[in-house]
């Protein structure tokens, strides 16, 4: 599996080259799904700003209307009850997933209760595009400031990569860097804060950051 992992989505012409350059070739020729689970996870999300994840309405970006060859929606809460005969074809016939902000400690959850936590390390040319949670999810700890979700047992997250991600660096009043470097503190290992106009993609292991805003990467301590 590949990862470009995002604060705010394919925001620029920077972000963009770099998700073509992991699909391998262009993206009117791929074929991505949609999944909104982690939104369900916390407090400032519902059925309005799903629908704008979905459909790319303003202000929640443009993620499906990038020109896709074809677009679906994965809904992870409904994997466990129709069986993976149905919902594992339509994964492996994707190119890319989508994955969607809201609590990465909800979409954690659902992505191992679903079974596709289990199946992506299977899926090699699989490109996984998060935002925000979406990418969040990939690291072993969010920390305590991010957990939105009351169920959540903790912060920990799935721990394909060894750092974590703080996201929307000043794009909101609390996310300051300020902010990130007292954060970081209670998170092992290191970490990026990142803004809405930086992503950082993952291939075998090769971690680099693709940006056109502003970025630090954070230490322990």
């Amino acid at each position: 599996m590949k990862l470009l992992l995002t604060s705010g989505g394919v925001t620029n012409d920077s972000i963009r080259a770099a998700l073509v350059d992991l699909l391998g070739k262009p993206i009117s020729e791929s074929n991505a799904l949609c999944i909104p689970t982690a939104q369900w996870g916390h407090p400032m999300c519902g059925p309005t700003s799903v629908r704008g994840f979905v459909s790319g309405l303003p202000p929640w970006g443009g993620m499906s209307t990038l020109g896709w060859r074809s677009l679906g929606v994965l809904e992870l809460t409904a994997l466990p009850s129709i069986g993976e005969e149905r919902w594992v074809p339509w994964v492996r016939d994707a190119d890319v997933l989508l994955v969607d902000g809201g609590d990465a400690t909800y979409l954690c959850h659902w992505m191992r209760q679903s079974g596709l936590a289990d199946l992506l390390p299977s899926l090699p040319d699989l490109v996984w595009v998060g935002v925000s949670a979406g990418s969040m999810v990939m690291t072993p700890r969010i920390g305590d400031y991010f957990v939105e979700w009351p169920s959540a047992p903790d912060d920990r997250t799935l721990g394909v990569v060894d750092f974590s991600i703080f996201p929307h660096l000043d794009v909101f009043p609390t996310n300051t860097l300020p902010k990130a470097e007292a954060w970081a503190e209670g998170i092992p290992g290191p970490s990026y804060a990142i803004d809405d106009q930086t992503a950082i993609t993952v291939v075998d292991g090769t971690v680099e950051v693709v940006s056109e805003g502003d970025w630090k990467l954070l230490t322990q301590g």
